[in-house]
């Protein structure tokens, strides 16, 4: 990895069930920076939680959160730790 990269985390809902495959194929764009990802189906709300954690230089980072934001029925959140 970058000696510029950042540990990031980004939480993922989704709500609309026909961005998935638009989701996946996004994360896979970026799978060199992915350190993991778990996903967590709530049946009961119909909805998923994803987490994916990247080591990625921010701007990577923040592009991912806006492309997959972009997506219908998907909402992202970015949270960045503080060691550089």
């Amino acid at each position: 990895m970058e000696t510029n990269t950042r540990v990031a985390q980004l939480g993922i809902v989704v709500e609309n069930p026909d961005s998935v495959e638009k989701l996946n194929a996004i994360l896979h764009q970026y799978g060199e920076y992915v350190i993991g990802r778990m996903g967590i189906p709530y049946h009961k709300r119909g909805v998923n939680i994803i987490s994916v954690v990247l080591d990625a230089p921010a701007d990577v980072v923040s592009t991912l959160s806006g492309k997959i934001g972009m997506l219908d029925g998907v909402s992202t959140s970015a949270v960045y730790s503080k060691i550089k």
